[in-house]
């Protein structure tokens, strides 16, 4: 296995760093105060996207940098797998890029659900758009009264009936809920508790304008709402939609869910070391500048030795999302599934430790707004539990490595 970077690769993260260092890094930090101005509170019916964002969008489409996620050349770089993954390091360094670049979640996953497995019809309504950046999406599966860390426990009812498809039931940490360009949400559910474990469920689109979809709230993590992406929680109530918007055929949302998370965990993961990276460099800045005791903080309290094992740390996670990323691109995510296990739980972990390093050293104001590590300290524990639990994660594995030994 070779994980040199391809010359598409390196051109595109060339043009990429660039592109931030510019565009994106200048305003950043006056984003986010921008954002808070815009958006005080929990009422997201009111929530307002600053104009940079629409500039800097057009700016990035202008200059080639646009769906760089999608393994299709006309509609998007034509990237495999591991050549997207330094890029989705990159964009990690800012919590902005992934957007500005129409590289984000959970549009990137919806986008390649539609281009995978959408009708043509489908494709045509729900994906150009988003390609464009012309609108978001929502991606509904986690339920609030059941244990999400075994996904066939979801209780949402998608049921046929005549030429249409009827959805009941609740969902919760639907991301991109509040947003104000949200136009659809792709919902699972079950459809036939009788079949097969994992062809009971169906996914489907729907509008978020069609009657019976009720946005109850957002809802906060670390006590921030997150907008004007938002955390929502939804209820459908005996919605109905045409059969056509049953994506695949009804029963095959597992084989579509499994499409999707394939890949877009490379996207997650990679993000989470871009993210470490930037943890780190802000460790760095401070351990140097500032003075304690009559010697930088570099100097002081093992902080060069924490510098070493973060690097270690960071360098090992890359090398295995690396890997889970080739193996994906030679057998499909449904052979990688050890791999794709592993890095759930090592980037995301990696990500949270080098930030709780850096917090700690920058003290009070590691806690504030004036640094993003409060931010990114909530992306990693979130992503702990977004991606699926670490001990259902390690089940998968160890089920892998089980299975290697048996009749030996």
């Amino acid at each position: 296995m070779d994980f040199q970077p391809s010359a598409k690769t390196l051109e595109y993260r060339k043009r990429l760093i660039q592109f931030i260092k510019e565009n994106i890094e200048p305003i950043e930090s006056n984003y986010h105060k921008e954002c808070r101005r815009l958006n005080p509170d929990a009422n997201w019916r009111n929530w307002e996207v600053p104009p940079i964002v629409a500039e800097l969008k057009a700016k990035a489409r202008a200059a080639g940098l646009w769906n760089l996620f999608l393994p299709d050349a006309e509609l998007g770089a034509g990237l495999t797998t591991l050549e997207y993954a330094p890029l989705a390091e990159v964009m990690g360094h800012s919590l902005l890029a992934p957007e500005v670049f129409n590289c984000n979640a959970p549009d990137t996953g919806n986008m390649e659900v539609l281009y995978h497995f959408g009708s043509a019809a489908q494709k045509q309504e729900w994906l150009t758009p988003l390609l464009n950046g012309e609108i978001r999406s929502v991606f509904c599966m986690t339920e609030p009264d059941v244990a999400s860390s075994d996904a066939t426990n979801m209780q949402t009812s998608i049921i046929a009936d005549g030429d249409d498809v009827v959805i009941s039931g609740r969902k919760w940490w639907s991301t991109g809920l509040g947003h104000p360009d949200a136009r659809f949400a792709i919902v699972m559910g079950l459809t036939d508790p009788d079949a097969a474990k994992h062809q009971r469920h169906s996914m489907v689109l729907v509008p978020l304008t069609t009657p019976g979809v009720t946005i109850e709230r957002m809802l906060p993590a670390f006590g921030e709402y997150d907008a004007p992406y938002g955390h929502g929680e939804v209820v459908f109530d005996q919605v109905r939609v045409p059969k056509a918007n049953v994506i695949g055929d009804l029963g095959d949302g597992f084989k579509i869910a499994q499409g999707r998370l394939g890949p877009g965990r490379i996207h997650h993961c990679m993000r989470a070391l871009g993210a470490a990276e930037k943890a780190l460099q802000l460790f760095m800045k401070r351990g140097q500048d500032r003075i304690a005791f009559g010697k930088p903080l570099l100097q002081l309290g093992g902080n060069l030795e924490r510098v070493a094992d973060m690097r270690i740390a960071i360098d090992q996670a890359r090398l295995l999302t690396f890997f889970a990323a080739w193996k994906i691109d030679q057998v499909g995510a449904m052979k990688a599934l050890a791999e794709i296990s592993a890095i759930k739980v090592v980037a995301p972990n990696v990500l949270q430790q080098v930030v709780d390093e850096a917090i700690q050293l920058y003290g009070g104001s590691g806690v504030s707004h004036d640094v993003p590590l409060t931010q990114l300290f909530a992306v990693a524990r979130a992503l702990r539990i977004a991606d699926g639990p670490d001990a259902v994660h390690r089940a998968t594995i160890a089920k892998v490595e089980l299975a290697k030994y048996r009749g030996r």
